[in-house]
């Protein structure tokens, strides 16, 4: 029997960042590892999970997520390998999703943990393409924003690991077009020759108005707003009568300390009877078998393609997380931790 860990690394947040947060704000520190109680395993992770939301987790406001604590572990999702077990529905060897990242060992409920099959995608894709992303982007486009086949769709932050699945179902839901934003020319060329996405433009190179109204003369029908401000602003001005967008991120307001303007066009809401819905994952659980199966699927038969930007090592998850907001990423961002 292998000798098991009695203390591993974890990151903590010891500063609530004011801003950009900096590589002072956090700290990696060695911590006991606990016994495993009755009903509880112990997981060596993997691979984990940095995303944007984890920047408004480090303000302490009250939201739909409650705050990281100062000098506490940091959490999110991460896979990885059962390495001891007192619990009779997790064996040792299994391997897990979880939601205690940040960490090389995590000791949980079994009842907390969900069961993977590496034999369907690699194990980081469960975090992704296949993880809470992918739900997110399935759920939001069908479910939120009430896609139907014809719909022309309109993805900001479309590279990123939500952006990038959003597109490619809807191209395989039948979308009459596809339209996505991303921060640099290279991004933009993935998302029209891998993703086959039917436009796409660099935000950077001119207004997002007039450059998503060059990509859509004919309006969208739905808009997948990752981004907020400019974007969704634009996204208003070229929606069509009766058009929804899902609202599930606004990275470009993420580390702003004062109020942005935009968007200021919101009196079209009215006129073209928009529905403007925000978006958070947690209500669409019931959808993730029908996920799993469909996806899963299109990822086996080549049909949906992803990307993933890997960080190696605990040590280099912080700026990870770091160069994820600085756009850095393509498609998902994933710690791997080292053997």
């Amino acid at each position: 029997m292998s000798v098991l860990p009695t203390t591993g690394r974890e990151w903590h947040l010891v500063a609530r960042p004011h801003g950009w947060p900096t590589p002072d704000d956090f700290a990696l520190r060695e911590a006991a590892v606990p016994e495993v109680g009755e009903g509880q395993i112990l997981v060596r992770t993997r691979h984990f999970s940095v995303d944007p939301y984890m920047r408004g987790r480090m303000n302490d406001v009250k939201s739909y997520v409650p705050p990281f604590q100062l000098d506490r572990p940091m959490d999110g999702g991460a896979v990885g390998e059962v390495i001891a077990s007192r619990s009779a529905d997790v064996a040792v060897g299994d391997h897990v999703l979880h939601g205690l990242g940040w960490r090389e060992y995590a000791v949980l409920d079994a009842a907390r943990a969900a069961k993977i099959d590496p034999s369907l995608a690699p194990l980081s894709a469960y975090l992704g393409v296949l993880g809470m992303p992918g739900l997110t982007a399935y759920a939001g486009l069908l479910e939120v924003a009430s896609f139907k086949e014809g719909d022309a769709v309109f993805v900001s932050g479309a590279a990123g690991a939500v952006g990038s699945e959003v597109g490619q179902i809807a191209k395989l839901k039948g979308a009459s077009r596809v339209i996505g934003s991303a921060g640099s020319d290279e991004k933009v060329k993935l998302l029209v020759e891998e993703y086959g996405f039917d436009a796409a433009f660099n935000y950077k190179n001119g207004p997002v108005s007039e450059q998503l109204k060059a990509a859509a003369p004919d309006g969208i029908d739905v808009y997948f707003d990752n981004v907020g401000g400019d974007h969704l602003e634009a996204a208003i001005s070229s929606l069509n009568v009766h058009g929804r967008a899902a609202i599930c991120g606004m990275i470009s307001m993420y580390n702003a300390t004062e109020p942005t303007p935009a968007p200021r066009n919101l009196a079209l809401v009215i006129g073209k009877r928009l529905r403007l819905q925000g978006l958070l994952v947690a209500d669409h659980s019931a959808l993730q078998p029908q996920f799993v199966e469909e996806v899963s699927g299109w990822i086996r038969s080549g049909a949906l393609k992803y990307r993933e930007t890997e960080a190696v090592g605990i040590e280099n998850g912080v700026e990870a997380f770091l160069g994820l907001l600085r756009g850095e990423n393509t498609g998902k961002m994933i710690v791997t931790l080292a053997d």
